[in-house]
């Protein structure tokens, strides 16, 4: 990674993270295949969604005829944690127009925000629109015709959980984790270790008595608080 911010650099650095929307989107593919969906529904699913988590979830929901209001309020909970990502982000682009911020936020990805936050140890604390367009535009793209190519292999395999598939997204944000951690230079090695156990611990407590959607978003929330008021007393 370099401190670069035009199309060229974006498209180079976003490469290594390209390849695990690959795996990821194309296990999407294979399990929304099985569970019935059609090929032009799987890319139409990922082309107007676009959000790894969440597609899995509405699959999964249309696997148990759930309710329209239900899988709304399902994709609601799960992705909300992009509101608080396009705010951290949106100040780095305070010099973009409005229409610019919004088109970022709309693209924007757990992959694409941790590979914007590492960017910023090595320009300077900068990004532009350039750069997170074409970031975003290339995992976008990828997303959509691999989960379609998911779609064509699911053919070929009825029970995907037999391979373990279902495991591809979260071994892609453990990876994700492991690079925020190594990468970031603006936090102190133990802060971070000592707010992703916080995290953990509240994630396996709060699974006994609140429902896992509101869950991931209540244990967003108070993991930022836990970090915003551990570096401020932690120096």
């Amino acid at each position: 990674m370099t401190g670069d911010l035009d199309a060229k650099s974006a498209l180079r650095e976003t490469l290594p993270t390209v390849f695990g929307y690959i795996g990821i989107a194309v296990a999407f593919g294979i399990t929304a295949k099985a569970n019935g969906l059609s090929i032009i529904e799987i890319t139409l699913l990922s082309l107007l969604t676009y959000a790894g988590s969440v597609e899995f979830v509405i699959v999964s929901l249309l696997a148990m005829h759930a309710g329209i209001w239900s899988i709304l309020l399902s994709v609601f909970l799960v992705n909300a944690r992009v509101i608080l990502m396009s705010t951290v982000v949106a100040p780095y682009l305070s010099d973009e127009t409005m229409a610019k911020n919004i088109w970022i936020g709309t693209l924007l990805t757990d992959e694409t925000f941790a590979l914007s936050m590492n960017k910023l140890n090595y320009t300077g604390r900068k990004l532009n629109f350039t750069w997170f367009n074409v970031s975003n535009l290339a995992a976008y793209a990828t997303w959509v015709v691999s989960s379609a190519l998911g779609g064509i292999l699911g053919n070929l395999i009825n029970n995907p959980e037999r391979y373990g598939i279902g495991f591809a997204l979260v071994a892609m944000f453990i990876g994700l984790l492991y690079l925020q951690v190594i990468a970031d230079r603006t936090i102190k090695l133990n802060l971070q270790l000592t707010v992703i156990g916080a995290v953990v611990i509240m994630m396996y407590l709060g699974m006994t008595v609140i429902p896992k959607n509101g869950l991931l978003l209540i244990v967003t929330l108070l993991g930022c608080s836990i970090g915003v008021v551990l570096k401020h007393g932690i120096k």
